[in-house]
């Protein structure tokens, strides 16, 4: 038996990276899994990948109207959400100077206002006993140069998972977040480093305790603690996945 067998799971943002693997994780302790992406190339990549783990739906999580159809999908196929990871986020880093109003509505749309309408929109679908999982990042704590607007952006989301939590824990229903810290995941390319990409991994990698770049599947795990009956007591809780570079 897995640990998860016949929990109804939806994951945005999970045709790469994070998303994808947790997908694969979730799916492999018996739930079944719907993965949520924008981008049609890596929308055709995993369904091609995912056929036989989890159902692969066109859906951009910053739309509103977007996310109350897939919801309204679920709702219609399985009748419920046990498990919630809105995962869906990212940006490109930018010097503080260089952050336009566009720029910036772009990552709190991209962040903050798809976490937020994610969970609001499965709300009639969650019960009790499910779980909801938010993505932040370390720099929601740390300070790096060109992570401005990124960073206050995560920091929003760890708030998220704070204040929803203790609005629904009456209800059953528990809200925590993980926390990545350098993960080796397509998003390295999306960052606008450009040629300083190699260079952004080397410093990263000298910085953290560990010495090395963390796994898709190691956050994949975390969620799968917060997801299961093992996390039963935790809520509003955030687990760095990083390698110590946010303690040490």
């Amino acid at each position: 038996m897995g640990k998860l067998d016949n929990k109804v799971a939806v994951i945005t943002g999970g045709t790469t990276g994070i998303g994808f693997a947790t997908a694969k994780v979730l799916a492999a302790e018996g739930a079944k899994v719907i993965v949520t992406g924008r981008n049609p190339r890596t929308l055709e990549a995993a369904r091609a990948e995912l056929a036989s783990h989890a159902e692969v739906i066109a859906s951009d999580a910053t739309k509103v109207a977007e996310l109350e159809s897939l919801f309204k999908h679920v709702g219609d196929k399985h009748g419920r959400v046990d498990v919630l990871f809105a995962n869906a986020g990212g940006g490109e880093f930018r010097p503080f100077e260089a952050a336009d109003e566009a720029y910036f509505d772009e990552l709190y749309n991209l962040n903050v206002k798809s976490t937020f309408f994610t969970v609001q929109k499965a709300l009639p679908l969650l019960g009790k006993g499910s779980s909801v999982v938010l993505n932040t990042s370390i720099v929601d704590v740390k300070g790096f140069p060109t992570t401005t607007v990124y960073g206050s952006a995560k920091a929003a989301v760890r708030q998220l998972a704070r204040s929803i939590g203790a609005e629904l824990v009456p209800r059953g229903i528990r809200v925590n977040a993980v926390s990545p810290g350098p993960i080796d995941t397509p998003i390295y390319g999306k960052l606008g480093l450009g040629e300083h990409t190699d260079g952004f991994k080397a410093q990263m990698t000298a910085m953290n305790p560990m010495k090395r770049f963390g796994q898709p599947e190691e956050v994949a795990r975390a969620v799968l603690f917060f997801a299961s009956d093992a996390s039963s007591f935790v809520t509003g809780a955030e687990l760095a996945v990083d390698g110590g570079f946010s303690y040490f």
